[in-house]
């Protein structure tokens, strides 16, 4: 399908999260997808050997945190996935997953898989009974592999 720019069905503008297969919910900002190949540094002397270079080479694929928000609900599936993987007294109970893009219509738009991946962190956010505000839970996730679909 060709790009146009002013199609805004074509972007994802809702995003889900899935976790081993299973749908664990809807949240309204993710941020942190990325991926940063570290440098090797050599130095070397130049073919007349008589310059000192620094050759540069790819190194270490380094994959960022991935923090997902969403408004704080009722459900205690992130609760109970990270008290597993806190409480574990075996190795990391590692998971796959994916965060899912959809558009206006709840179409799939892209897709970002994960490897390897457990919460790090769940947080929510300040509570102040004068407040308006929705409370934000937010998620982040260390992962080991970010597959962009």
């Amino acid at each position: 399908m060709p790009f146009n720019a002013h199609d805004k069905t074509q972007f994802g503008r809702f995003f889900g999260l899935v976790v081993d297969g299973l749908d664990i919910g809807f949240f309204t900002a993710v941020s942190g997808l990325s991926i940063e190949i570290e440098k090797m540094e050599q130095p070397e002397m130049d073919a007349h050997a008589k310059m000192r270079v620094v050759t540069k080479a790819p190194g270490v694929a380094k994959y960022g945190d991935v923090v997902l928000k969403r408004g704080f609900t009722v459900s205690t599936t992130l609760t109970d996935w990270f008290k597993a993987v806190a409480d574990s007294k075996d190795p990391t109970p590692y998971k796959t997953g994916s965060i899912v893009l959809y558009d206006n219509n709840m179409k799939e738009t892209s897709r970002f898989n994960f490897h390897n991946m457990w919460p790090s962190k769940l947080s929510i956010g300040d509570l102040d009974a004068k407040s308006n505000e929705l409370i934000v839970e937010e998620l982040t996730i260390k992962h080991e592999f970010l597959e962009w679909v």
